[in-house]
């Protein structure tokens, strides 16, 4: 064996450093089969060896604490790679001999081998085998046609091929304890960053996780020609999106007696000059143009402070847009009124025009809806919006983006 592999070595070696750029199409793609092919085999060969090495003792026989750790050291592997062959061919030997001898045959690829291994160790423990035999031809033949991982999901079946009198059984088996692991498994963890971020780490069960892709995804769609977010901001975005929503309806349940919402704390003078920054109830702080833009939409309960910040005195709430005056701005835009966004109003802010801040009105002539994204870019960026001769808004882009700064209006929202 040494001597053939050394051969073998020597040979692969010529190929290396043959000038494949002379090789027609056709000799090329047959080369690329031959190659892969025999990597396949060759690693058919490495875990016969590795198989033979863990059952001799050797790693632990030159001082090694166990095979994976040798295979670790000896090439330079990661322990998790290394655990990986340890396993595997210690079950094409013992066990599986006919998916080994696939392998070795060039016919399945090595990441395949694993997935029909643990699908036929599954058929095994349901339909015996007998069962167990004839499910590793069937996979050996799908392997031929489908990768790894298409390959895993036609395993989920595959007693409907070699046991199908057991098949609605062991199915229905197998969803009850992938049922239970996703109920015990399930959690969603909220860590507060240094900088006032927070970062969200979720396993959801499958319930759960249908529920939240319904929401999100149909928010998660670039707003128009001008969105730039990624993928992931977009998503974050949309999560903000169904927070508000959930928050709108006054279904939430009481938080101390006053309904869910968020808190902001914030000099009137100051945030009237632009200055002043927000404190959240949490504590943390938001700029100045964040508070503003939140202001747009929001409830104002103004309160008179000592001079060592006690409360003195509570205003009535005020509201900014008050129930009439919204319905009657959907009525107007039917939704996000930014050129190109197709967001509905129930997912809009209302915004002022002239901020209420610098003196504008609360009135239909001084609103307009925006999403969420719309909303935060008109705040930071140089895009203005106004109303037309009648009456609809239309926004005036930038002179970086068109010199001429011609207004553009959204024709998404059919009007009749």
């Amino acid at each position: 064996m040494v001597e053939g592999l050394a051969q073998a070595d020597d040979a692969v070696a010529a190929c290396a450093d043959a000038a494949v750029w002379a090789l027609s199409e056709q000799d090329l793609i047959a080369a690329l089969d031959t190659a892969h092919r025999l990597e396949q085999r060759l690693a058919a060969v490495k875990l016969t060896l590795i198989h033979e090495i863990d059952g001799r003792g050797t790693p632990r026989a030159q001082g090694a604490s166990c095979t994976p750790v040798w295979l670790r050291e000896r090439l330079h592997l990661t322990i998790t790679a290394a655990r990986r062959l340890v396993d595997l061919a210690t079950t094409l030997d013992t066990t599986h001999p006919g998916i080994r001898q696939a392998l070795a045959d060039g016919h399945i690829t090595l990441d395949q081998a694993r997935v029909i291994t643990d699908t036929v160790d599954t058929v095994h423990t349901a339909a015996g085998a007998e069962a167990a035999d004839k499910a590793v031809g069937v996979l050996v033949g799908w392997a031929g046609q489908f990768d790894p991982t298409h390959l895993r999901k036609l395993g989920t079946r595959i007693l409907d091929h070699v046991a199908p009198d057991l098949a609605d059984t062991a199915a229905q088996a197998a969803l009850d304890a992938e049922t239970r692991r996703a109920t015990r498994d399930r959690r969603l963890t909220l860590s507060e960053q240094t900088d006032g971020r927070l970062r969200l780490t979720a396993t959801l069960d499958a319930e759960t996780a249908g529920l939240l892709r319904a929401a999100i995804d149909p928010l998660s769609a670039p707003s128009g020609p001008d969105d730039f977010r990624s993928a992931g901001q977009r998503r974050h975005d949309a999560l903000a999106d169904v927070c508000r929503l959930a928050l709108r309806t006054g279904d939430l349940p009481d938080s101390g007696g006053d309904p869910a919402q968020i808190v902001v704390t914030t000099s009137y003078d100051e945030l009237t000059r632009q200055l002043s920054t927000g404190t959240l109830d949490t504590g943390l702080h938001l700029t100045p143009a964040t508070v503003r833009r939140l202001a747009c939409d929001a409830t104002i309960l103004p309160a008179v402070l000592g001079s060592t910040g006690q409360v003195l005195d509570l205003g009535r709430q005020r509201r900014l847009i008050t129930g009439p005056l919204r319905r009657a701005l959907v009525l107007r835009d039917r939704g996000c009124a930014f050129p190109g966004c197709d967001r509905p109003p129930r997912w809009c802010h209302a915004h002022h025009i002239h901020h209420w801040t610098d003196g504008g009105t609360t009135s239909l002539d001084n609103a307009v809806l925006l999403c969420s994204h719309h909303h935060r870019h008109i705040h930071h960026s140089d895009w203005t919006v106004r109303l037309g001769g009648d009456g609809h808004p239309e926004f005036i882009p930038p002179a970086w983006l068109d010199p001429e700064q011609l207004p553009r209006r959204n024709h998404y929202h059919r009007r009749t």
